[in-house]
């Protein structure tokens, strides 16, 4: 099974990376596909949307944390 997970990136400030991942794998291992990109500090947000729709309608669930970003972005309703 696939789900959209954040991936931290930044060492001292979080940074985190949307991807596609398979459930098996632990957070900080092989994506399938690099989906986004979220910076909760500076509050940013760069969705690759089509990219998103794809793993979607292959099944893929988003996490709960992925979900609130998605309604945010008003990509998910």
């Amino acid at each position: 099974m696939v789900k959209l997970r954040l991936k931290r990136c930044g060492r001292k400030q979080a940074v985190y990376r949307i991807v596609a991942i398979d459930v098996r794998f632990r957070r900080e291992g092989r994506d399938l596909r690099k989906v986004g990109f979220y910076d909760p500090i500076k509050n940013q947000t760069y969705l690759n949307v089509p990219a998103i729709f794809y793993f979607l309608e292959k099944g893929a669930q988003p996490t709960g944390t992925v979900q609130d970003i998605l309604k945010k972005a008003e990509i998910l309703k």
